[in-house]
């Protein structure tokens, strides 16, 4: 088998919260091939940004964070790197889109400065070089008069284009890995559809990898590949597309499923489940599965013994005793 371009095995992440270290990604397991898009899912708490964050190298620096395991990019572990050498990757290699583009470009510097200040920091160009390269990766992402549009400043852009923007800047040196982490949560529904069209254009133009972070299944519906379920820091469900969509195997999958309205028949008739409770705190998570005390259908082994991550059937991971043919004692 082909080797994946983005291989994370084991990845842990724990913050400093009142003298003791919480466990935010605990154990995780992905692997991306290249041109490849896999969706991260789960709850606002679950560890998603955390994933995307360590991976790029983003995390505030020890004691006040530590972070294990491996995940390597064309065979270079990204979390053994001195900050010298991620800082040459990030940006090049692999790139990042952000949540909320309002507070990640500087209101005092003009878009161009921005871009072509990409540019530059990987390249051994001119500023005019840089500049004209400016121009064109906001054409790139479809900004009407982009030559012009250059000169101005974010607070000039809506936000759907100022999303554009954030996207021309990961795009500068052709990564290749890109890693969206809510790309559109801020976004009115017509702009979402045209930005998630734009990176599945780029990404069949480029050939770049996608990892997609979001708790939205219809952008997971329309964008990915294969599927990864995070609960409370941990993987509970990896499939790929439609076999999840079709039968999912956690229970925690399941009540996704059941919320979301992307999922409701024609009509209106079926009401909305809600998954009753919240993510547990770090510093609180239950002995066994941490999805055991929202669960309808735990039994006592959930409660005491946290389940591994094992094979449920087509091509499928889950970390449920139910979804590995356990059942609950008479």
């Amino acid at each position: 088998m082909t080797a994946p371009l983005l291989a994370v095995e084991g990845l842990s992440v724990r913050f400093r919260s009142g003298g003791r270290m919480l466990p935010a990604v605990d154990g995780l397991d992905i692997a991306i091939a290249a041109g490849e898009t896999v969706a991260v899912v789960g709850e606002s708490g679950c560890g998603k940004s955390v994933t995307a964050l360590a991976i790029m190298g983003l995390l505030p620096a020890p004691p006040d964070c530590a972070v294990a395991g491996r995940a390597a990019l064309d065979g270079v572990d990204l979390l053994s790197l001195p900050p010298e050498g991620l800082r040459r990757l990030r940006g090049r290699a692999m790139a990042m889109v952000v949540q909320e583009p309002r507070t990640s470009l500087n209101p005092v510097f003009t878009v161009g400065d921005q871009i072509a200040e990409a540019v530059r920091v990987h390249t051994a160009c001119s500023a005019r070089a840089a500049r004209a390269r400016a121009v064109e990766l906001l054409e790139l992402v479809r900004i009407p008069d982009a030559a012009r549009r250059l000169d101005d400043y974010p607070h000039r852009f809506s936000g759907g284009m100022r999303q554009r923007v954030m996207i021309a800047i990961a795009m500068a040196c052709d990564p290749r890995l890109l890693i969206a982490d809510e790309p559109t949560t801020a976004l009115d529904v017509t702009i979402q559809a045209q930005i998630l069209d734009l990176l599945g254009d780029l990404q069949a133009r480029f050939g770049m990898a996608l990892l997609l972070i979001t708790h939205d299944l219809g952008v997971v519906a329309r964008m990915a590949r294969r599927v990864v379920v995070m609960y409370a820091g941990r993987k509970v469900e990896e499939a790929p597309l439609r076999p999840l969509f079709a039968a999912p195997r956690h229970p925690y999958t399941q009540g996704l499923m059941r919320a979301s309205p992307h999922h409701a028949p024609a009509g209106g008739g079926r009401r909305l489940a809600e998954i009753p409770g919240v993510v547990p705190p770090l510093d609180a998570l239950p002995l066994g599965c941490a999805f055991a005390p929202r669960c309808p259908v735990a039994f006592d082994r959930c409660r005491d013994e946290r389940p591994a991550v094992l094979p449920a059937g087509d091509g499928r991971l889950a970390a449920c005793f139910r979804a590995a043919g356990e059942a609950a004692p008479a």
